[in-house]
């Protein structure tokens, strides 16, 4: 078996089978494994039960309007009152995106005296829906 190998092939296993055996050292044979219970697959995707366990894990939102690159010499002329162009226009939609991945579009709302986002569409396979 080469040493790149990450499996072991049915020919591989048989012949390390032979060897243990002939010696009397090791008898090897398939591991089963048993079904997990109350797992989040268990209950169906998107319950509220399946995913009770992990609704207090913190997230990190980032909604990003826009960017641009600017050599370090215009960066180190921004002021008060300077305007940095974006790469995105007016009622383009802002990007949504959960620990570094980007899993919606939206369009900034005045939610009061803030800002917030308004969700227009989420990628479900972003999110792990296949």
């Amino acid at each position: 078996m080469s040493k790149r190998a990450s499996k072991l092939t049915a020919e591989d296993l048989a012949a390390l089978v032979e060897e243990d055996t002939a010696e009397g050292a090791v008898a090897v044979r398939p591991v089963e494994f048993a079904e997990l219970e109350g797992g989040p697959r268990s209950a169906g995707r998107g319950s509220a039960a399946a995913l009770s366990f992990i609704m207090d894990v913190p997230l990190e939102v980032q909604v990003v309007l826009g960017s641009t690159r600017l050599p370090v010499r215009q960066v180190l002329e921004l002021g008060p009152g300077a305007v940095v162009e974006l790469d995105k226009a007016y009622a383009d939609p802002v990007d949504v995106y959960l620990n570094g991945r980007l899993v919606a579009h939206g369009e900034v709302v005045v939610a009061g005296e803030n800002f917030g986002v308004k969700i227009t569409e989420i990628f479900s396979e972003a999110l792990g829906d296949e």
